[in-house]
């Protein structure tokens, strides 16, 4: 029965990957005219960056139409050491580019799917207020290109993913990212910000098996994962992907939860959260231990760095920490403070 389901999935996936194959035009057909929605004549390209970064704050601009071009891109790469799994992704990373615009923001998104892709794919960000977050319109077969626009109405951190059948196995394969809507004025100044997804991986080999491993779908639908990881590698934020900060520094974490099917219990040892922005809202909760991250949702948390050290990222649901590698580190250079802390 599960067998069936996944084949008539896939079968619908390829169907409508021939009919968009056969009439390539129907990708501008609903395309905006973004000359006129500017809200104040101007625009600008998002400048996108690899994850862990993030692009630089919004701040007090105003309002205008920011155009964002994201790529999904099939590639094989590192879960682990010694393990390659063939992701899926937007821009070639697991999490996608961190997008980051405004309230009023006009953004004119563009979808392209690469040409040496196997499968369709499309792009449903929960930051938007339409059918299927942008999904309808944006589904693109290998080598075309679709364009939408939304206007930013909400301000949060957003989840976005792709919504093709069947839409668990390509988010599953690494297909998701945050999109940040700040809101007016921008958010508080901070020293250092990062961004950081969990996912949960689905292997036909056990944890730590070695060569390329392909997804099983019966551990999806079981919600059975052999690896929890930040950023799409048990070693992302480790090492020389270790994240750095100073004794005195403000730093924010941008966290999402792709899923597709896991709870996240996000913690940092050794850290209290000053502030966290509830499920990635306006609302904002203080001096909090562990916050709870929903599949496809989103928190931004925040804290003082005042004593050095190495502090683990961790799921506090711990043996996804230390059996299924959803760990991390952040590094806090400076002066000692045994004002605070001290071993005796």
């Amino acid at each position: 029965m599960k067998k069936s389901i996944f084949i008539t999935a896939v079968l619908s996936a390829f169907i409508s990957m021939n009919s968009c194959k056969q009439n390539p035009s129907a990708a501008t057909d609903k395309t905006v005219d973004t000359e006129k929605i500017a809200t104040d004549g101007s625009s600008e390209e998002q400048k996108l960056v690899a994850p862990p970064y993030v692009p630089a704050p919004v701040g007090e601009r105003a309002a205008k139409k920011v155009i964002v071009r994201l790529e999904t891109i099939e590639k094989v790469g590192e879960l682990a050491d010694g393990t390659q799994y063939n992701f899926w992704t937007f821009n070639g990373t697991v999490p996608g580019s961190f997008i980051r615009a405004r309230v009023g923001d006009e953004i004119e998104l563009h979808l392209k799917n690469n040409e040496n892709s196997n499968f369709p794919h499309n792009i449903d960000l929960h930051a938007v207020n339409g059918p299927g977050g942008g999904a309808e319109a944006t589904f693109v077969a290998p080598g075309t290109e679709k364009v939408f626009n939304f206007k930013a109405l909400n301000p949060g951190l957003y989840v976005y993913h792709c919504a093709t059948a069947p839409v668990g196995m390509h988010i599953a394969n690494g297909m998701y990212g945050l999109i940040l809507i700040e809101p007016e004025g921008g958010l508080p100044k901070v020293d250092k910000e990062f961004y950081i997804m969990q996912g949960d991986f689905y292997t036909k080999g056990k944890f730590g098996d070695k060569g390329l491993q392909e997804f099983d779908m019966d551990k999806a639908i079981a919600e059975h994962p052999e690896y929890v990881v930040f950023n799409g590698h048990t070693g992302a934020l480790l090492g020389k992907g270790e994240l750095q900060a100073k004794v005195g520094e403000t730093v924010r974490f941008y966290v999402g939860n792709g899923g597709p099917n896991l709870t996240s219990s996000f913690h940092v040892i050794g850290e209290i959260f000053d502030k966290v922005y509830i499920e990635g809202g306006s609302k904002i909760n203080e001096d909090v231990q562990t916050t709870l991250i929903p599949p496809g949702g989103a928190t931004i948390v925040e804290f003082k760095a005042t004593v050095p050290g190495e502090y683990v990222i961790v799921d506090h649901a711990i043996f996804r920490a230390f059996n299924k590698g959803a760990l991390g580190k952040i590094k806090v250079t400076g002066p000692e403070n045994p004002a605070i802390y001290k071993k005796n």
